[in-house]
């Protein structure tokens, strides 16, 4: 038995049937042996030219047959756009129907000899050329192809719906398709390309117009442009047969709803900023600010309640609906990176480990811009793409990890001022030394973030090392950027809130790096103003 299994990783498998137009939007399905021959003769001279022909003849006759076909569930689709034509002129554009078949990207389609043999050696050379088959069909039907072993493709076989035509296995569940082949006796010969006679108008005599060379000279190597010029209904060296197939092999079946739990399956988004002057990193606070408040408008739009009252947003806002603080730090931080290192903010994400809901993910799709009074005043808009959406244990974008070194990427501020006082006062050489107190208030947030972090729950806290980020006079620095050999100092940060009494510019700051025992996910954003990008934590580049 012989047994190929062809996948394909875009998820289309674009071919248009023998003898059809392109704009009838009708796909080949199954692929055809002709194609499939021809497509392992085009990989053999470009990608393989190394191995005898008359082991390649010897392989591709072994497979010349009608094979059996399994075929997984599958859509017809088509798109259509308008391509440039010229007839009536430079603009002139004619409308093409782009049809395929859509396939799930992780299923097989199976084509079965099953009384066809190769020896060890025709099969590892048959491998070789399935490894290098990149396309079968058009240039954008990408293919990945393997041959099975014999226990692949006995199991395999038992599951083929797709079939030469007999009296035996005629269904009434199935339909007939023809499918275009090889014909052995003649694919590999060249007995219908002879010179072609043409009479003179002028002398009455017969020219004898030269042939196309092909190498190998067989009718399976004929160039599609020459069968058409010279109007051959259908390629020589080819035959019809006919097949059975599903009728229902393009039934397009109901989506499975999602069983949803408390929380949504989609934690976070992710956007990319662009504009003709980014905002400086040094405005990280600034632009998550102005993000979550645009948010919050586009939901408080999309909630209005037919008394004109605008719906709030628990998972935007951190606030229940009788407005007091969420506990758990599992509502939305809003985080712009600069993940290129030039000193500009180019991402901005969004994380919530409660989830967003269906009003919160109409709100991230519909943000087209990052609006403030600053950026209209300059003009310069900061616009936002939507890259992407997903969850906390299967998206892992910038700043969310894995790594087991983490870099401040902006200060950290502590989230307490210093207890000079009371029975719970700091001990003096906190009070003494500001760096020493805002690492001691960075492990006490390192010990809260532990509690309700299951990932380091299984790490002792002592394990955890913190170390200053600091230059030779003892000045906290963030890591460097290009052209910033000493990086930033969190001074230059803006630090206050558009809030009424926000005290965050007033509160002591600096810089970090934090060694975990083992590889840690992120984000990691502790301290003040942590839901705005502040005290943010990235992996470090040679951690990874």
């Amino acid at each position: 038995m012989i047994a190929i299994a062809v996948s394909f990783p875009s998820g289309r498998y674009h071919a248009t049937p023998w003898g059809r137009h392109v704009n009838e939007g009708a796909p080949e399905w199954p692929p055809s042996p002709w194609r499939l021959l021809r497509g392992l003769v085009a990989t053999w001279k470009r990608k393989l030219s190394e191995l005898p022909q008359l082991e390649v003849e010897a392989i591709l006759k072994t497979l010349s047959m009608p094979p059996e076909f399994y075929l997984p569930s599958a859509t017809a689709a088509h798109s259509r756009h308008y391509m440039p034509w010229f007839k009536k002129g430079p603009l002139d554009k004619t409308l093409v129907f782009d049809g395929f078949v859509a396939v799930p990207r992780e299923s097989e389609l199976a084509i079965i000899w099953p009384e066809r043999e190769l020896n060890a050696p025709h099969r590892e050379k048959l491998v070789r050329l399935l490894e290098h088959l990149n396309f079968l069909g058009r240039a954008e039907a990408w293919c990945m192809a393997r041959l099975l072993d014999d226990a692949e493709g006995a199991t395999v076989r038992v599951k083929v719906n797709c079939r030469p035509l007999s009296d035996t296995n005629a269904r009434p569940d199935d339909e007939v398709v023809r499918i275009l082949c090889v014909d052995p006796d003649l694919a590999f010969h060249n007995t219908h390309t002879c010179k072609i006679g043409k009479q003179s108008a002028r002398t009455k005599s017969k020219r004898q117009t030269p042939q196309p060379h092909y190498d190998p000279d067989w009718h399976l190597c004929a160039e599609t442009l020459w069968l058409h010029g010279e109007r051959w209904s259908d390629p020589p060296g080819s035959k019809w047969v006919q097949y059975t197939r599903p009728k229902d092999c393009f039934r397009i079946a109901p989506a499975r709803a999602l069983k949803r739990t408390g929380t949504s399956i989609f934690q976070i988004a992710r956007f990319a900023l662009d504009s003709t002057v980014l905002p400086l990193v040094t405005e990280t606070l600034p632009v998550a600010e102005a993000g979550r408040r645009n948010l919050m408008g586009i939901f408080g739009s999309l909630t209005r309640t037919p008394g004109g009252e605008k719906g709030r947003s628990e998972v935007f806002s951190g606030k229940d609906a009788q407005g007091s603080p969420l506990e758990g730090h599992r509502h939305a931080y809003f985080i712009p990176t600069d993940e290129d290192s030039d000193g500009r903010l180019d991402h901005f994400t969004i994380v919530a480990s409660m989830g967003f809901g269906r009003d919160e993910l109409r709100a991230i799709d519909r943000l087209r811009e990052i609006k403030s009074r600053e950026r209209e005043e300059t003009g310069h808009p900061l616009r936002v793409l939507l890259l992407g959406i997903g969850g906390l244990e299967d998206y892992h974008p910038g700043p969310l990890g894995p790594s087991k070194v983490w870099v401040s990427a902006t200060p950290f501020v502590a989230p307490r001022f210093p207890k000079s006082n009371g029975t719970k006062r700091d001990a003096p050489e906190l009070l003494a030394c500001s760096a020493n107190f805002v690492e001691a208030t960075l492990r006490e947030e390192l010990a809260r973030l532990q509690l309700r972090a299951p990932q380091l729950q299984s790490m002792l806290l002592d394990q955890i090392q913190v170390e200053p980020l600091q230059d030779e006079n003892g000045v906290f620095r963030i890591a460097p950027r290009k052209g910033e050999p000493l990086g930033l100092r969190p001074i230059q940060f803006k630090r206050f809130r558009q809030k009424r009494n926000d005290d965050g510019g007033n509160r002591r700051s600096g810089a970090f790096r934090i060694i975990f025992p083992g590889p840690v996910l992120g984000p990691i954003a502790l301290g003040h103003s942590s839901h705005f990008g502040l005290g943010l934590f990235v992996p470090e580049t040679r951690s990874n």
